[in-house]
């Protein structure tokens, strides 16, 4: 029997569905034996449906019973993190839904044609094809041969096992873990456990100044929020709110601070190979929560970072914060002669964006900063 603790409202688990690159379809075959495929699938009007080159086996399923199903892995939770010296089997932190039903055979040749767009706009959303219809002569024979199958949602169900069993502390401790394990994966998996546990306690890591949590790591709407606030900064003044959003959304590290509303009002970025080098960019607070040690907080986020933390030199470029910087340990790079490495810093630009005499006194300003 499923604990009911580990039970999923329907429309998460449909977020679920929706957001699976591919489906698992499982059934037994007349003669009794398995039919398990991956196929490419899309929820649409109640129902979930798919195609596939097996075409034959799929056609022995139609008119039994089927379950089509998706998960997602939130992380790989080892035994130390709760004990360190009993061992037991590894736990797995994951998302599922699965639909049970009959599989149906799709024959209306326009209900086709729909899903068979929906797919292409699910998998190819970028365009570039003539739209599918039912009378395209492009289109016709394939969608009166293609076979297409579907199952109703009406068995629609799903499961989450993100830690509802453990105590807010050892919640806290857990992604004090992961933070410090710091795995590919971990850092997200740290923000999906906040959000499936909101009474956990807030790791120590994630304390900011009163009345401020920061955030391990901003994904989703939280990257176009973060996009917004530093737009505006006087960097950013060469280039678009587009490239903005798109540098934010391929950085590897993505920080923020909320306030006790959970509004976004701070944010930073950095890249880096993990090893030898990082660049810190977008650092921002708003104006209202400047001067209450919000920067700082989100700097040693940002440092403290996995991908960052062992990084042999950090570096970063300002016109007029140096002495913030510098309290964090940061020194001016031409005041360092050891390092043979550190000569002319060279620049290519792209796109016609930035001019000289765009900036104040008709140059740009910017001092390079290294963390030796």
């Amino acid at each position: 029997m499923r604990r009911k603790i580990y039970s999923m409202e329907q429309e998460e688990a449909l977020g679920v569905l929706l957001r699976a690159e591919s489906l698992t379809v499982a059934g037994t075959l007349e003669d009794g034996s398995p039919a398990l495929r991956v196929v490419h699938g899309i929820v649409t009007e109640g129902w979930v449906a798919f195609h596939g080159a097996s075409a034959g086996e799929k056609l022995e399923l139609l008119g039994r019973p089927v379950v089509i199903s998706a998960h997602e892995i939130i992380a790989q939770i080892p035994s130390t993190f709760f004990d360190p010296e009993r061992a037991c089997p590894a736990t797995t932190y994951y998302l599922s839904a699965q639909v049970e039903g009959v599989l149906e055979e799709v024959v209306d040749v326009g209900e086709k044609a729909a899903l068979l767009q929906a797919l292409m706009e699910r998998y190819q959303p970028e365009g570039g094809y003539v739209p599918i219809t039912a009378d395209d002569p492009l289109y016709a024979k394939m969608v009166r041969g293609i076979m297409l199958a579907r199952v109703s949602l009406d068995g629609l169900c799903g499961k989450k096992k993100v830690g509802q069993n453990r105590t807010p502390a050892q919640l806290a401790g857990l992604m004090g873990s992961l933070w410090r394990r710091g795995k590919p994966g971990d850092v997200a998996a740290i923000e999906a456990l906040r959000q499936a546990n909101p009474s956990a306690e807030v790791p120590a890591f994630l304390v900011g100044p009163e009345g401020v949590s920061l955030i391990a790591e901003l994904d989703g709407a939280r990257i176009e929020e973060a996009a917004e606030l530093v737009a505006s900064g006087y960097w950013n003044a060469w280039t678009t709110p587009e490239a903005v959003l798109k540098a934010l959304s391929c950085s590897q590290v993505r920080v923020g601070a909320v306030d006790a509303e959970g509004r976004l009002i701070a944010a930073a970025r950095a890249t880096t190979d993990g090893a030898r080098r990082a660049w810190i960019y977008d650092v921002m607070v708003t104006p209202d929560w400047r001067g209450r040690g919000v920067g700082e907080a989100l700097m040693r986020l940002v440092l403290d970072h996995p991908l960052v933390r062992e990084v042999e030199t950090v570096m970063l470029a300002t016109k007029d914060a140096m002495s913030f910087y510098e309290r964090l340990g940061f020194v001016d790079a031409r005041t360092i002669q050891a390092r043979p490495w550190i000569s002319t810093q060279m620049i290519l630009v792209r796109g016609g964006i930035w001019r000289p005499e765009a900036s104040e006194g008709g140059g740009q300003s910017a001092s390079v900063a290294a963390l030796t």
